[in-house]
């Protein structure tokens, strides 16, 4: 996988590149087929920024990233 830097993955926020990308605990999950992140955004959260601290907050599992493949890694 490649390295992806906070900046990159902060363009990919459904608003700036077509891309929509979110990291979750140093792996970066392109999630642009999802509906639920239509525009970038999911719930209150937003896509281009790692949301490892808020999973707690969800209602849902880290089971929810099984259904992406990882495209590269957080540095």
């Amino acid at each position: 996988m490649k390295d992806i830097t906070r900046q990159q993955l902060a363009l990919r926020n459904g608003q700036d590149k077509p891309e929509i990308w979110i990291a979750y605990e140093g792996k970066v999950y392109d999630v642009s087929s999802s509906r639920l992140w239509k525009n970038g955004k999911h719930y209150e959260h937003w896509a281009g920024q790692d949301l490892t601290d808020e999973l707690k907050d969800a209602p849902h599992t880290q089971n929810v990233f099984d259904k992406f493949e990882p495209i590269g890694h957080l540095i």
